[in-house]
């Protein structure tokens, strides 16, 4: 039986707020016959605080579950968040140098120096790394604070450790193309590679909009269009607030907004509808999961809203948007991301940062109902095609026995 260690220092555990991703790589590893660790932090990155350690009950789950320490921040961008992630980083080569007895380590990246350590740990060893690559640092964090030459010197550490992860890297995950694709910038190497949506499990999507649909009281005649994830620097709420501002103005009444999530910038944009009037927005805040699947089922159109200089690329949400079966408004300028839309038919891509043009869209949607249906039956098919975990994570499982079988082949010793 071959031992991993899968490292993330964004996971939920239990009832706690975030994302399931890496928890769900754990357990379908695990049914797939690997002896799984998940390494993670004691400080919880969605709720800003530590975790309790007591009321983790790892017994209900299938692999094992190792925490290293990490004293946390309060803001997503701030320098006590770099310091922070770097004592994990630490943390994590002390926890590895102690127990590491691995024959494949499998990291996220960001946070960067954490990578770095899990790929030095596994260089050292002669074992495989595989970097699962779902964000770009510290392109990512330009979107906050973006100086001519001091962003440039506070972000230097941030680029020369993606650029070591990159070029200790024996595998390559990707939860996009560009994703997938970025360690290769700079040195193009034969090594395998493979995209990966985010996703999401359909069959636990349905299960959870099914059981609080009557939950949603949406009444008779109105048309929503809802977003649902992080209210932050690099999502334009800003202009969908103020497209339903403008659609209230038009005489549109029946359209409501519906806003799912927390982060940052809320309580300003709360502040904004709030200044102006603008009662046709409503900030729901934090969704369970299960209610969030609801929210979108009963929502009319869904908005992947980015301002224009967002890095990001396919993310989280997509998943959610698609399972949902509901036509699209994408802002997202990736050319990736844009490119998909229109090929594959399940929505239609707009210019960021533009109240007029995304009031237009919703308006134009909203006098299309065979448009709006068949762009949700296509946005449904994409969802089951490709975003369904239980099927498309079998590429990363066929990845790591591929990297594990051939290193195996080669002659270094492996431990059971």
């Amino acid at each position: 039986m071959y031992k991993i260690a899968v490292v993330t220092m964004g996971v939920r555990l239990n009832d706690e707020k975030g994302y399931t991703r890496f928890r769900y790589i754990c357990e379908f590893l695990t049914d797939a016959g690997y002896k799984v660790d998940l390494i993670t932090t004691t400080f919880q990155h969605w709720e800003k605080a530590q975790r309790d350690l007591e009321k983790i009950r790892k017994e209900q789950y299938k692999f094992g579950i190792k925490f290293i320490y990490e004293p946390g921040y309060k803001k997503n961008v701030d320098l006590r968040r770099i310091r922070s992630h770097a004592i994990a980083a630490k943390n994590l080569t002390a926890l590895l140098e102690k127990e590491g007895d691995y024959d494949l380590i499998y990291a996220e990246i960001p946070p960067n120096d954490v990578a770095l350590a899990a790929a030095e740990f596994a260089k050292k060893k002669g074992i495989p790394f595989v970097a699962d690559v779902n964000d770009l640092w510290p392109e990512a964090m330009r979107m906050v604070l973006d100086i001519p030459v001091v962003s440039d010197i506070l972000f230097y550490p941030l680029k020369r450790d993606a650029e070591k992860v990159y070029s200790l890297v024996s595998g390559v995950i990707g939860t996009s193309d560009e994703y997938r694709d970025r360690p290769f910038q700079r040195q193009e190497r034969p090594i395998p590679r493979e995209t990966v949506y985010v996703g999401n499990e359909l069959k636990e999507f349905d299960e959870g909009a099914e059981k609080n649909r009557e939950e949603i009281k949406k009444p008779d005649g109105e048309f929503w269009v809802s977003y649902a994830g992080t209210i932050g620097t690099s999502y334009d709420i800003r202009t969908m607030v103020l497209a339903a501002e403008e659609l209230m103005k038009r005489g549109r009444t029946e359209i409501r907004f519906k806003i799912l999530g927390g982060g940052p910038m809320k309580e300003e944009l709360e502040e904004l509808a709030s200044s102006r009037n603008i009662s046709s927005v409503e900030f729901v805040g934090y969704a369970p999961y299960d209610k969030m699947a609801a929210y979108l089922k009963a929502s009319d159109v869904l908005v992947n809203s980015f301002v224009r200089k967002a890095p990001q690329s396919i993310v989280t949400k997509i998943g959610d948007y698609l399972a949902a079966g509901k036509p699209m408004i994408n802002t997202c300028m990736s050319p990736e991301f844009r490119a998909k839309v229109e090929h594959d038919g399940f929505g239609i891509n707009i210019e960021p940062e533009d109240v007029s043009v995304l009031a237009d869209a919703v308006e134009r949607l909203h006098g299309d109902k065979g448009g709006c249906a068949r762009m949700g039956q296509k946005a449904r098919e994409i969802a089951e095609e490709q975003f369904d975990r239980p099927k498309s994570y079998r590429k990363i499982e066929a990845l790591i026995r591929g990297l594990i079988e051939k290193n195996q082949n080669e002659g270094e010793t492996w431990k059971d």
